[in-house]
Protein backbone atom coordinates (compact mmCIF):
# COMPACT_ATOMS: atom_id res chain seq x y z
CA UNK A 1 0.00 0.00 0.00
CA UNK A 2 3.15 2.48 1.22
CA UNK A 3 4.63 2.07 -2.37
CA UNK A 4 1.11 1.68 -4.18
CA UNK A 5 0.53 5.58 -2.22
CA UNK A 6 3.77 6.84 -3.89
CA UNK A 7 3.21 5.35 -7.25
CA UNK A 8 0.15 6.63 -8.00
CA UNK A 9 0.38 10.19 -7.57
CA UNK A 10 3.86 10.25 -9.43
CA UNK A 11 1.63 8.75 -12.46
CA UNK A 12 -0.14 11.29 -12.40
CA UNK A 13 2.35 14.72 -11.81
CA UNK A 14 4.11 13.01 -15.12
CA UNK A 15 0.16 12.49 -17.05
CA UNK A 16 -0.26 16.13 -15.86
CA UNK A 17 3.74 16.95 -17.02
CA UNK A 18 3.17 15.70 -20.14
CA UNK A 19 -0.02 16.81 -20.95
CA UNK A 20 1.26 20.67 -19.93
CA UNK A 21 4.22 19.90 -22.75
CA UNK A 22 1.86 18.93 -25.38
CA UNK A 23 -0.42 22.08 -24.54
CA UNK A 24 2.32 23.91 -24.75
CA UNK A 25 4.04 22.78 -27.88
CA UNK A 26 0.30 22.84 -29.41
CA UNK A 27 -0.15 26.40 -28.86
CA UNK A 28 4.02 27.30 -30.16
CA UNK A 29 2.94 25.63 -33.02
CA UNK A 30 -0.14 27.63 -33.84
CA UNK A 31 1.55 30.70 -32.85
CA UNK A 32 4.44 29.85 -35.34
CA UNK A 33 1.68 28.94 -38.20
CA UNK A 34 -0.23 31.98 -37.29
CA UNK A 35 3.41 34.47 -37.66
CA UNK A 36 3.96 32.48 -40.90
CA UNK A 37 0.44 32.95 -42.46
CA UNK A 38 0.88 36.78 -41.21
CA UNK A 39 4.27 36.84 -42.99
CA UNK A 40 2.78 35.21 -46.31
CA UNK A 41 0.20 37.40 -46.61
CA UNK A 42 2.61 40.39 -46.14
CA UNK A 43 4.72 38.53 -48.95
CA UNK A 44 2.24 38.12 -51.05
CA UNK A 45 1.52 41.65 -51.62
CA UNK A 46 2.09 42.65 -55.33
CA UNK A 47 5.31 44.42 -56.21
CA UNK A 48 3.69 47.18 -58.63
CA UNK A 49 7.12 49.44 -56.99
CA UNK A 50 9.61 46.39 -58.84
CA UNK A 51 11.28 46.29 -55.61
CA UNK A 52 12.17 42.64 -56.73
CA UNK A 53 13.63 43.97 -59.61
CA UNK A 54 15.77 46.91 -58.12
CA UNK A 55 17.00 44.25 -55.35
CA UNK A 56 18.58 41.85 -57.74
CA UNK A 57 19.89 44.92 -59.89
CA UNK A 58 21.75 45.47 -56.60
CA UNK A 59 22.53 41.67 -56.02
CA UNK A 60 20.60 41.17 -52.91
CA UNK A 61 17.80 38.30 -54.81
CA UNK A 62 17.71 36.99 -52.22
CA UNK A 63 16.94 39.47 -50.18
CA UNK A 64 13.10 40.41 -50.88
CA UNK A 65 11.67 38.88 -47.92
CA UNK A 66 13.94 39.99 -45.37
CA UNK A 67 13.73 43.64 -47.23
CA UNK A 68 9.90 43.78 -47.06
CA UNK A 69 9.49 42.32 -43.24
CA UNK A 70 12.27 44.98 -42.63
CA UNK A 71 10.55 47.83 -44.14
CA UNK A 72 6.97 46.86 -42.61
CA UNK A 73 8.98 46.44 -39.29
CA UNK A 74 10.50 50.03 -39.26
CA UNK A 75 7.16 51.66 -40.35
CA UNK A 76 5.04 49.90 -37.65
CA UNK A 77 7.93 51.19 -35.11
CA UNK A 78 7.98 54.76 -36.84
CA UNK A 79 4.32 55.23 -36.69
CA UNK A 80 4.13 54.09 -32.85
CA UNK A 81 6.81 56.15 -31.57
CA UNK A 82 5.12 59.08 -33.30
CA UNK A 83 1.89 58.09 -31.95
CA UNK A 84 3.39 57.91 -28.63
CA UNK A 85 4.98 61.08 -28.93
CA UNK A 86 1.88 62.94 -30.57
CA UNK A 87 -0.19 61.55 -27.93
CA UNK A 88 1.79 62.41 -24.79
CA UNK A 89 2.46 65.97 -26.31
CA UNK A 90 -1.53 66.86 -27.10
CA UNK A 91 -3.26 64.63 -25.50
CA UNK A 92 -5.62 64.37 -28.85
CA UNK A 93 -6.45 60.48 -29.75
CA UNK A 94 -6.91 61.51 -33.37
CA UNK A 95 -4.73 63.89 -34.20
CA UNK A 96 -2.37 60.87 -32.77
CA UNK A 97 -3.32 58.62 -34.81
CA UNK A 98 -3.40 60.44 -37.75
CA UNK A 99 0.32 61.37 -37.37
CA UNK A 100 1.03 58.42 -36.94
CA UNK A 101 0.22 57.14 -40.00
CA UNK A 102 1.49 60.08 -42.08
CA UNK A 103 5.16 58.95 -39.95
CA UNK A 104 4.42 55.49 -40.63
CA UNK A 105 3.79 56.21 -44.92
CA UNK A 106 6.39 58.29 -44.67
CA UNK A 107 9.04 55.68 -43.27
CA UNK A 108 7.72 53.20 -46.09
CA UNK A 109 8.19 55.35 -48.56
CA UNK A 110 11.37 56.56 -47.37
CA UNK A 111 13.03 53.28 -47.32
CA UNK A 112 11.99 52.67 -50.60
CA UNK A 113 12.77 55.70 -51.75
CA UNK A 114 16.58 54.65 -50.57
CA UNK A 115 17.11 51.74 -52.07
CA UNK A 116 16.27 53.15 -55.69
CA UNK A 117 19.03 55.86 -54.42
CA UNK A 118 21.33 52.21 -53.42
CA UNK A 119 20.72 51.38 -57.27
CA UNK A 120 21.29 54.45 -59.26
CA UNK A 121 24.91 55.01 -56.78
CA UNK A 122 25.47 51.02 -57.59
CA UNK A 123 24.86 51.78 -61.35
CA UNK A 124 26.92 54.70 -61.37
CA UNK A 125 30.04 52.64 -59.46
CA UNK A 126 29.92 50.37 -61.92
CA UNK A 127 29.72 52.61 -64.65
CA UNK A 128 32.82 54.30 -63.23
CA UNK A 129 35.14 51.38 -62.89
CA UNK A 130 33.76 50.53 -66.75
CA UNK A 131 36.85 52.04 -68.12
CA UNK A 132 40.07 50.49 -66.13
CA UNK A 133 38.27 46.89 -65.34
CA UNK A 134 37.70 46.57 -69.49
CA UNK A 135 41.17 47.62 -69.89
CA UNK A 136 42.64 45.16 -67.92
CA UNK A 137 40.20 42.40 -69.51
CA UNK A 138 41.92 43.50 -72.71
CA UNK A 139 45.14 43.01 -71.03
CA UNK A 140 44.20 39.55 -70.45
CA UNK A 141 43.19 38.68 -73.73
CA UNK A 142 46.49 40.37 -75.29
CA UNK A 143 48.38 37.77 -73.15
CA UNK A 144 46.52 34.70 -74.65
CA UNK A 145 43.26 34.49 -72.38
CA UNK A 146 40.03 32.99 -73.21
CA UNK A 147 37.27 35.80 -72.42
CA UNK A 148 36.08 33.17 -69.69
CA UNK A 149 39.59 32.74 -68.26
CA UNK A 150 40.07 36.55 -68.31
CA UNK A 151 36.71 37.48 -66.31
CA UNK A 152 37.92 34.62 -63.96
CA UNK A 153 41.04 36.10 -63.29
CA UNK A 154 39.53 40.24 -63.01
CA UNK A 155 36.47 38.21 -60.63
CA UNK A 156 39.19 36.76 -58.27
CA UNK A 157 41.97 39.57 -58.45
CA UNK A 158 39.50 42.71 -57.91
CA UNK A 159 36.86 43.60 -55.73
CA UNK A 160 35.00 46.16 -57.48
CA UNK A 161 31.68 45.83 -58.09
CA UNK A 162 31.96 44.93 -61.67
CA UNK A 163 34.49 42.12 -60.45
CA UNK A 164 31.85 40.68 -58.37
CA UNK A 165 29.26 41.12 -61.91
CA UNK A 166 31.57 39.30 -63.39
CA UNK A 167 31.84 36.58 -60.75
CA UNK A 168 28.61 35.91 -61.13
CA UNK A 169 29.09 35.40 -64.70
CA UNK A 170 31.37 32.87 -63.87
CA UNK A 171 29.49 30.90 -61.55
CA UNK A 172 26.27 30.82 -64.09
CA UNK A 173 28.64 29.24 -66.76
CA UNK A 174 30.05 26.56 -64.52
CA UNK A 175 26.15 25.95 -63.44
CA UNK A 176 25.55 25.17 -66.79
CA UNK A 177 24.56 28.46 -68.51
CA UNK A 178 26.27 29.33 -71.99
CA UNK A 179 28.19 32.52 -71.89
CA UNK A 180 26.64 34.47 -73.66
CA UNK A 181 23.29 33.85 -72.24
CA UNK A 182 24.88 34.64 -68.98
CA UNK A 183 26.41 37.73 -70.63
CA UNK A 184 22.93 38.83 -71.41
CA UNK A 185 21.66 38.29 -68.06
CA UNK A 186 24.16 40.08 -66.91
CA UNK A 187 23.43 43.44 -69.17
CA UNK A 188 19.70 42.86 -68.35
CA UNK A 189 20.81 42.86 -64.25
CA UNK A 190 22.91 46.05 -64.31
CA UNK A 191 20.57 48.12 -66.33
CA UNK A 192 23.03 50.49 -67.76
CA UNK A 193 23.36 51.91 -71.44
CA UNK A 194 26.98 51.45 -71.37
CA UNK A 195 27.38 47.92 -69.77
CA UNK A 196 24.17 47.02 -72.22
CA UNK A 197 26.26 47.98 -75.09
CA UNK A 198 29.16 46.52 -74.19
CA UNK A 199 27.41 42.81 -73.88
CA UNK A 200 25.86 43.36 -76.96
CA UNK A 201 29.24 44.26 -79.21
CA UNK A 202 30.74 41.43 -77.09
CA UNK A 203 28.25 38.78 -77.39
CA UNK A 204 27.69 39.75 -81.32
CA UNK A 205 31.94 39.36 -82.05
CA UNK A 206 31.74 35.82 -79.88
CA UNK A 207 28.79 34.75 -82.28
CA UNK A 208 30.74 35.74 -85.19
CA UNK A 209 33.98 35.41 -84.40
CA UNK A 210 35.43 38.80 -84.70
CA UNK A 211 38.53 39.90 -83.02
CA UNK A 212 37.50 40.42 -79.30
CA UNK A 213 40.38 42.90 -78.49
CA UNK A 214 39.49 45.77 -80.95
CA UNK A 215 35.96 45.97 -79.75
CA UNK A 216 37.22 45.84 -75.92
CA UNK A 217 39.59 48.84 -76.95
CA UNK A 218 36.79 50.97 -78.35
CA UNK A 219 34.14 50.07 -75.91
CA UNK A 220 37.18 51.32 -72.78
CA UNK A 221 37.61 54.57 -75.23
CA UNK A 222 34.07 55.51 -75.40
CA UNK A 223 33.29 54.49 -71.80
CA UNK A 224 36.37 57.15 -70.85
CA UNK A 225 35.11 59.52 -73.30
CA UNK A 226 31.01 59.03 -71.75
CA UNK A 227 32.83 59.63 -68.01
CA UNK A 228 34.62 62.44 -69.12
CA UNK A 229 31.42 64.28 -70.37
CA UNK A 230 29.92 62.96 -67.23
CA UNK A 231 32.41 64.51 -65.11
CA UNK A 232 32.08 68.05 -67.02
CA UNK A 233 28.50 67.67 -67.13
CA UNK A 234 28.41 67.19 -63.18
CA UNK A 235 30.82 70.03 -62.86
CA UNK A 236 28.69 72.60 -64.50
CA UNK A 237 25.98 71.87 -62.42
CA UNK A 238 27.94 72.36 -59.97
CA UNK A 239 28.86 75.78 -61.02
CA UNK A 240 25.55 76.90 -61.38
CA UNK A 241 24.97 75.70 -57.84
CA UNK A 242 27.80 77.60 -57.04
CA UNK A 243 26.28 81.12 -58.47
CA UNK A 244 23.33 80.67 -55.82
CA UNK A 245 25.60 82.37 -52.72
CA UNK A 246 27.37 84.41 -55.18
CA UNK A 247 23.86 85.83 -56.75
CA UNK A 248 22.07 86.21 -53.54
CA UNK A 249 24.68 86.35 -50.43
CA UNK A 250 28.39 88.29 -51.53
CA UNK A 251 26.49 90.44 -54.30
CA UNK A 252 23.88 92.23 -52.02
CA UNK A 253 26.41 92.65 -48.92
CA UNK A 254 28.70 94.07 -51.82
CA UNK A 255 26.60 95.96 -52.59
CA UNK A 256 25.04 97.08 -49.32
CA UNK A 257 28.79 98.28 -48.44
CA UNK A 258 29.68 100.04 -51.36
CA UNK A 259 26.19 102.47 -51.77
CA UNK A 260 26.09 102.36 -47.42
CA UNK A 261 28.55 105.26 -46.95
CA UNK A 262 27.09 107.44 -49.67
CA UNK A 263 23.20 106.65 -48.28
CA UNK A 264 24.84 107.83 -45.03
CA UNK A 265 26.03 110.96 -46.12
CA UNK A 266 23.13 111.95 -48.38
CA UNK A 267 20.88 111.40 -44.85
CA UNK A 268 23.60 113.89 -42.94
CA UNK A 269 22.69 116.54 -45.74
CA UNK A 270 19.66 116.74 -46.32
CA UNK A 271 19.28 116.32 -41.97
Amino acid sequence: MPSLQIVVPVLLALTGSLAYIAHEDEKEESSNRIMAQSRKRLLALPDRSKTQERLIKVGRENQYDHFRIQQASYSVLAGGLAWITSFLTTGDFILATLFCGIVGASAFVLIDWNLTQEVKKYRTSIESEFPAIIEMLTLALSAGETPMGAMTRLSTRSDSHLAKEFAEVVLQVRQGKAFHVALDDFGRRVDSVVIRRFVDALITAMLRGAPLIDVLQRHAAEARQIQRNFLMDKAGKAEMSMMVPVVFLILPVSILFALWPSVTHLNLFAA
